[in-house]
């Protein structure tokens, strides 16, 4: 693997990009709740999005712009979600692209639209077209903090990552920006999350890398379960940096997949650390499966246990619920292998108590982080899923999120 450098910085990183966050009034509080990205230069382009089938407005047309492949500038709002919000709300989104395609004196079709926040409730559609004008103007190399805040809900803190790595004799730069805190789960990671790049790369390499990126980092998280309407993973690779074109097939393809990769799994890792109410970030490794499915299942399946989250948030070594998220998971296991460790101490053999020290084991659970292992003992397939726990906090901020 290429030598990954962590560089200050976030989407503005990589050579040619500009980004700004502002206020417009959609939050009450006044905190930034518009952002805009621009790539000095088209940019080849991908994207993934949620599975949700009742799909925001926004979500609708930027499917549409990114089938070519190329884009230039994403526009988000956050605050609100234009979810479920009819006729009104797919003309909001064109809204919010022309508008932003005026500004920038670029083609509509070049325009990613992203919403995030309450569903059901219109958009203030003139405080956003206001709100994009001004981001446009203030669009900067140092705006990327800016644009991370302006997408964030209930997150509690900003969450941006930017990487620097030698390909083909040039220094390759991407960054990348996400939010996310609730509503995070393993179907399109129900969160936004914006990718840059300064490589040169053809679409179909783009499209693959970015597929199987996601699979093993946004895709290998859960908070709670749930699946938003908005969802979506975008990059935009705008060649400025000037190497040879990154072409599918090519040798070197694993040294920019992995170096992605690592960003989009810090990304990934900061949404789990700051879920709602979390108190706990877990980390589940399932080992000998015998396909990657079934390793991925089980992992899964506990992670998404709230029986199991509700036990780490208690710090109580209930390994049933464990055992029981395994067994229900929907892969093919063998009901007398099973071990199960939390750090180095193993506290299930072939799947029946083992002789373990307690107060190993309660300190273990007091840490803020913990890694939990599963051993199937059928094959040699592994995944890892990362979680956190399920507190009262949680309970409060969702019971009172509307209002």
């Amino acid at each position: 693997m290429s030598k990954i450098k962590v560089i200050q910085g976030g989407v503005t990183a990589p050579v040619g990009f500009k980004a700004s966050g502002v206020s417009c009034g959609i939050k009450i509080s006044g905190k930034k709740d518009v952002a805009v990205i621009f790539s000095e230069a088209p940019a080849t382009t991908s994207a993934v999005f949620t599975t949700n089938k009742m799909a925001a407005a926004p979500v609708h047309f930027s499917r549409r712009n990114t089938r070519n492949g190329t884009c230039q500038a994403i526009v988000t709002n956050s605050g609100n979600a234009n979810a479920c919000t009819g006729p009104k709300g797919q003309e909001d989104a064109m809204t919010m692209i022309e508008k932003t395609a005026e500004a920038l004196n670029i083609h509509s079709q070049d325009v990613i639209v992203a919403s995030t926040g309450i569903i059901g409730v219109p958009l203030p559609i003139n405080e956003i077209k206001k709100g994009i004008v001004k981001a446009v103007s203030l669009l900067s190399e140092d705006g990327h903090t800016d644009a991370a805040e302006a997408i964030m809900t209930t997150d509690t803190y900003s969450k941006e990552i930017a990487v620097q790595f030698e390909f083909r004799g040039k220094t390759v730069t991407i960054g990348g920006m996400a939010k996310g805190s609730g509503m995070i789960a393993p179907k399109m990671a129900t969160m936004l999350a914006f990718l840059t790049t300064d490589i040169n790369i053809c679409r179909t390499c783009l499209n693959t890398i970015l597929s199987e990126v996601v699979d093993k980092s946004f895709n290998m998280i859960t908070v709670d379960g749930e699946t938003s309407t908005n969802d979506m993973v975008a990059i935009l690779a705008n060649g400025k940096v000037g190497n040879e074109k990154l072409i599918l097939g090519d040798d070197d393809c694993g040294i920019f997949q992995e170096t992605l990769n690592y960003v989009a799994t810090k990304l990934a890792k900061m949404i789990v650390r700051d879920g709602e109410g979390i108190t706990k970030f877990i980390e589940i490794n399932v080992k000998g499966a015998k396909t990657d499915e079934d390793a991925k299942k089980t992992a899964m399946g506990i992670a998404s246990s709230n029986l199991v989250k509700t036990a780490f948030f208690g710090e109580d070594a209930n390994w049933g619920r464990v055992i029981s998220a395994v067994g229900h998971s929907g892969a093919e296991i063998d009901s007398g292998t099973i071990d199960i460790y939390f750090e180095d101490a193993q506290i299930v053999k072939d799947s029946a108590a083992a002789s373990f020290d307690e107060k190993e084991v309660d300190e273990i659970l007091k840490k803020d982080e913990i890694k939990l292992v599963v051993d199937l003992n059928i094959g040699d397939k592994q995944a890892k899923v990362w979680t956190c726990d399920l507190s009262y906090d949680y309970v409060k901020i969702n019971a009172s999120y509307r209002t």
